[in-house]
Parts: C-alpha cells; sequence; structure tokens
C-alpha cells in the first residue's frame, strides 16, 4: 500500500449539504484559515501548517492557521463547525474530537456527522509501547508475562483519560488478558521526563515524535508500535500484531473538516488541492521529520472512516465505563 494513500476499505460518509450564493470560478478569492486545535509546534500543528501551505500553493491563495487550544481539540473543532460554510474557514481535526470525545461527554458543542463536512484524512501516527531500560521485560511478550504474574501493579503513563494511547492500552490488555495500571498526565510533554528518570517504567506514546530520539539513544527501549506495519523510522521494531495479537492495530489520525453545509464542490476542490499537494517533496519531508505518515482520501472514504472509528471506540469506551473527568 501506498504510505501516501489510504482507503478506508467501507462504504457511506457523512453528509455534504449544499449551501447557496457560491460561484466555482470565484473560490477562493481571498485568505483561508485553517483552525488547528491544539497549540503551536507539536506534530498536529505541523501538520496543518503543512497542509496549509501544500492546499494554498495548489490553489494559489495564501492558506492562514489559526491555533485554537482546549479541551483536547473540542474548543478549535467547534470553531469550524460553527464557522459559515463558504470554505474559508476548515480545521485540521483528530480522533480525539472526531472519534473519541463524542462517547466520553454526555454533551458536545457539536455533533461530527450533524455539524462537519470531512475532505480527507491527511496524515496518521502509531502508538509505540516504551519503556525504562531498567524494566524487568524486553519485548511485548515479556511485558505480558509480567503483567500476567503481577496484575495491576506496573504502571503506564498516558497523556489523559480518554486520549487515543489509553484507549490503545485498554484494547491492548483486553486482547491479552492483562491488567495494567493506568498514570495519566496532563500531556506527553509530562510523561516523558518521567519515563526517562524510570518514574514510571512504561508508556503507550501517541507520537514518535515524543520520544524518537531516546530510543535511538537507548534511553528508553521501544517493544512495540501498534499501527498495521512496522513504522519507517523504528524498522527493527515489531508491530504488536507481529508480537502475538493478529489484527491488533491502532493509530492516532489526523484529518481535515469543513463546517457541514459546505457546497461539496468546495469540498472537493480542497481535497483535490490536498492530494496534489501532499506529492510534494516539502510536505513528504515535514510528515517523515515527525515519523508521520501522510495520508489522502476522498471525502467519502473520510467519512465512512470516521463512522467505523466512532463504532470502534464509542463501544470500548461503554464497555469500560470511561468518562470525561
Amino acid at each position: 500500500m501506498d504510505r501516501r494513500q489510504f482507503i478506508a476499505g467501507t462504504a457511506g460518509g457523512i453528509a455534504l449539504a449544499p449551501a447557496a450564493g457560491w460561484s466555482q470560478e470565484t473560490y477562493p478569492n481571498r485568505p483561508v484559515k485553517l483552525v488547528v486545535p491544539f497549540p503551536p509546534g507539536g506534530p498536529t500543528d505541523i501538520m496543518g501548517r503543512t497542509a496549509a501551505k501544500a492546499m494554498g500553493d495548489a490553489l494559489g491563495q495564501s492558506f492562514v492557521v489559526e491555533n485554537k487550544a482546549g479541551a483536547g481539540g473540542n474548543i478549535g473543532t467547534d470553531a469550524v463547525a460553527k464557522a459559515a460554510p463558504d470554505g474559508y474557514t476548515l480545521g485540521l481535526s483528530a480522533i480525539s474530537s472526531l472519534a473519541i470525545s463524542p462517547h466520553l461527554y454526555d454533551k458536545l458543542p457539536f455533533q461530527v456527522e450533524k455539524d462537519l463536512a470531512p475532505i480527507s484524512l491527511v496524515g496518521t501516527t502509531p502508538c509505540v509501547i516504551v519503556v525504562h531500560p531498567s524494566a524487568p521485560f524486553s519485548d511485548l511478550k515479556g511485558l505480558v508475562a509480567y503483567a500476567k504474574a503481577n496484575p495491576g501493579q506496573l504502571g503506564y503513563a498516558t497523556s489523559g483519560i480518554g486520549t487515543s494511547n489509553h484507549l490503545a492500552a485498554e484494547l491492548l490488555q483486553s486482547v491479552a488478558g492483562i491488567q495494567l495500571l493506568n498514570v495519566p498526565y496532563k500531556g506527553s510533554s509530562q510523561v516523558v521526563p518521567d519515563l526517562l528518570s524510570g518514574t514510571v517504567l512504561m508508556s503507550m506514546e501517541s507520537s514518535l515524535a515524543t520520544t524518537l530520539q531516546h530510543i535511538r539513544s537507548g534511553k528508553l527501549k521501544a517493544l512495540a508500535v501498534t499501527s498495521p506495519a512496522r513504522a519507517q523510522a523504528l524498522p527493527n521494531v515489531p508491530t504488536v500484531a507481529e508480537s502475538g495479537y493478529p489484527g491488533f492495530a491502532v493509530e492516532t489520525w489526523f484529518g481535515l473538516i469543513a463546517p457541514a453545509a459546505t457546497p461539496p464542490a468546495i469540498v472537493q476542490q480542497l481535497r483535490d488541492a490536498w492530494a496534489k499537494g501532499a506529492k510534494s517533496s516539502d510536505a513528504v519531508a515535514a510528515f517523515d521529520n515527525i515519523s508521520a505518515n501522510l495520508r489522502v482520501t476522498t471525502p467519502q472514504e473520510f467519512g465512512a472512516f470516521i463512522q467505523a472509528e466512532n463504532t470502534r471506540w464509542g463501544g470500548l469506551i461503554r464497555q469500560l465505563g470511561i468518562k470525561a473527568g
């Protein structure tokens, strides 16, 4: 499978409703705003700025990034949902807001299927199981054996309750028949120092970008990645599926969205601009630098993918009784 292409493989999608008062010949005739619902400097921000530059070059118009962080991406995503559906406000949202938060919160200020139009998947990153070198195991098989011998005693760090790495760890516990102890932090920036010092032995990291240098230097050990295939940046690290759990696959993902009533022709134009821009050497290099996989889909494929992910994670969240703190 081409690393720049992703096909969701399911039918359906989120409806794209027309809006009046738009002429395809004139779009875009002024700068387009791309809302990134996370702070500047992180992997999501880098993906957003890369997409903005690539799409702007393809359409011959400026794309301006606005960081609107808070509530795990929900504040920025809500701003997109409530924007005018004219193609001049887009968002780069993620699994957290589009497939996890709808099941963690009793009420969100937006409804994914009703208020947002999918444009394209943009990127994915695997979770990586990393441990301090002092851990009494060196591979996933050893971790599982240790956890079975010491149920509920092996703590693992995550960036918060209900985050993609927390849910990935919960899924691993389910398929492996083990019980771990979740140690939630307020973001990965707080996890890494404690992991390096051995304060916490293990982490399910949602981005290779935060730990790759420490893995390569030997300060941390990678046991497995959760993606369907091995990570390009860590070719010698097996997947969870290869380590004894066939079919296990979890990735953090990011995609372009617009307000729901954005005209389908504009949505398609934006998708085509990303498909063109994603082929540029600058875009490929930017994603490689943060160990992310560059993706392109149709709006319909991305919509079907969002629906499938909601079904998957919503079921797990309900099964575990997880609620946002």
